[in-house]
């Protein structure tokens, strides 16, 4: 499943704010056994979010050289 960015900032209200039950922006709600198990998930959606940036957008810089001016 592909998560949203969205997602992730429900996780972090719910840690937050103690509850254990998160609507998804694809409107799936999941209660969690223990706030435990929705850290593990956050740190997943958070991996793979970046993942899927990097692959997204790639950013690569090259420096040639530099040229000082007196």
């Amino acid at each position: 499943m592909a998560y949203q960015p969205e997602d992730l900032d429900k996780i972090d209200a719910a840690l937050l704010s103690g509850v254990k039950k998160v609507t998804f922006a694809d409107g799936r709600s999941t209660e969690f056994h223990s706030l435990d198990e929705l850290r593990r998930l956050r740190a997943d959606v958070k991996a793979e979010l970046g993942a899927s940036a990097a692959q997204v957008n790639p950013r690569v810089r090259t420096v040639v050289g530099r040229i000082r001016h007196r």
